[in-house]
């Protein structure tokens, strides 16, 4: 693979530590100033992405390795060390090309005078296996130890492996932390009654969802090119982001009746908002997207344009004080800190903390609330997070007041399953290690008066 590669994965790792970029849209930018092929884009991709992944691992080993703190280490040198790091222990390189093309990024990255380092560290590190470093580094089965050779920061390990006990599911810890170091798999969402979900495989040689009655994922390619996204009939989303959307329009949820009013509450970027919009405009209803933020309204606009006019208004506004109701499906797609998503963003574990948890449960629980304010009598609210941590979930549900609905029955007619494969519920949490999809959790709810 070309040197441009290389370079454009530094330059990516440097726009995410020095200036906060998130590591996907710095990428797209990159990869099209470069003018990569499609084959170094994929590979300066990779070397990217899997760097911040696994940064974390990589800063134990490259700290063993050098006897000094890879922190302690100026920026662009610790990220070209990663990327040798990524070469070396995931990408089966071979030793002397590892070294050797690390030294050389070092060199055209103006870290010339560190040259000597990044090559006795790198020489260091190609001297042993993958395992050989695991067994160094992370030795044994403690939390601490796995943590580290997962490349997890250990309040999320923590978090996570409470969430699965509470959820039975304990013993599954390594493979959930593992699961969000596997690179995810681009999947389509045929808008419905737009487009085909067996059209658009046909379309773009994907291949239909397990799970999803509108995904389609692909094998490669850059989903951009393809003429169903460009024109809005289709969009990348997740597969268990569409699931979460489709329950709430299911008649297990609500038997639908012309003319109901359903509110996306925290619309942006506007996938959900679409899988509800084209199955509002089937069943004779409307749907109001609100998002606080103009720029992310700008993406719900974008995303249902395919849509007939009329079955989905946006509007810019505060989910926590709107008025705009009553409505018969509220979908409350919360802001979370994104832990079931991991996979796809790479930077994120690094980014959150434990006070962002904090902070993030109390404006969940806020909006959450408000939502109930706007529900109709015999309304329904679907309550989503892309993430499982019980505080960001079941405890968020707990304390609304609100009754809760068998999630379960929703999915099931959804997806063509049982209930029974969708756990104890009444809630629904869907594991990126069992399900392939991203951890979505959802609880359908109704005013307490009204379930009883």
């Amino acid at each position: 693979m070309s040197g441009s590669a290389r370079k454009a994965a530094l330059t990516c790792l440097l726009a995410v530590v020095e200036e906060d970029a998130y590591a996907n849209l710095a990428m797209a930018q990159i990869v099209r100033s470069a003018g990569l092929s499609t084959r170094d884009a994929a590979f300066a991709t990779e070397l990217a992405y899997g760097s911040l992944r696994m940064s974390g691992f990589y800063d134990e080993v490259i700290s063993r390795a050098s006897g000094r703190d890879a922190w302690s280490l100026e920026a662009v040198v610790r990220a070209v060390l990663w990327i040798g790091a990524h070469q070396s222990l995931s990408m089966n390189t071979p030793p002397h090309a590892a070294v050797s093309e690390t030294v050389a990024l070092a060199k055209e990255a103006g870290a010339e005078r560190a040259s000597g380092l990044v090559n006795a560290v790198m020489r260091r590190i190609t001297e042993r296996t993958p395992e050989a470093w695991v067994a160094l580094v992370a030795p044994g089965n403690s939390r601490e130890s796995l943590a580290i050779r997962t490349s997890h920061p250990d309040w999320i390990v923590g978090e996570l492996d409470r969430t699965l006990s509470a959820r039975g599911r304990s013993g599954e810890l390594e493979a959930l932390l593992e699961s969000h170091n596997a690179p995810a798999s681009v999947t389509l969402a045929a808008r419905p009654g737009i487009i085909d979900r067996d059209a658009l495989a046909s379309a773009t040689g994907g291949t239909a969802t397990s799970l999803s009655p509108y995904g389609v994922t692909l094998a490669g390619g850059s989903p951009g090119a393809i003429d169903a996204v460009k024109d809005g009939r289709a969009g990348v989303q997740d597969e268990g982001s569409q699931l979460v959307a489709a329950a709430l329009a299911s008649p297990a949820a609500r038997v639908a009746s012309v003319g109901e009013r359903w509110l996306d509450a925290c619309a942006g970027p506007g996938g959900k908002t679409a899988i509800l919009g084209g199955i509002a405009d089937q069943c004779g209803a409307r749907v109001d997207a609100l998002e606080l933020h103009p720029h992310r309204a700008s993406l719900v606009k974008d995303n249902v344009r395919a849509l007939p006019l009329g079955v989905v208004d946006v509007h810019v506004g505060d989910a926590t004080t709107w008025q705009g109701g009553p409505y018969d499906r509220i979908l409350v797609d919360a802001p979370c800190t994104g832990l079931g998503a991991l996979r796809r963003r790479p930077e994120a574990r690094w980014r959150r903390s434990p006070e962002d948890l904090t902070d993030l449960t109390v404006l969940q629980a806020s909006i959450l609330a408000h939502a109930a304010t706007l529900l109709a009598p015999g309304g329904v609210i679907a309550y989503v997070t892309c993430s499982p941590v019980l505080a960001e979930t079941r405890d968020i549900v707990a304390v609304s007041g609100l009754h809760q609905l068998d999630a379960r029955a929703a999915f099931a007619e959804v997806t063509g399953t049982s209930t029974d494969d969708w756990g104890q519920g009444p809630d629904v949490q869907l594991w990126t290690h069992v399900h392939g999809t991203d951890s979505m959790y959802l609880a359908l709810l109704t005013r307490a008066e009204e379930g009883a």
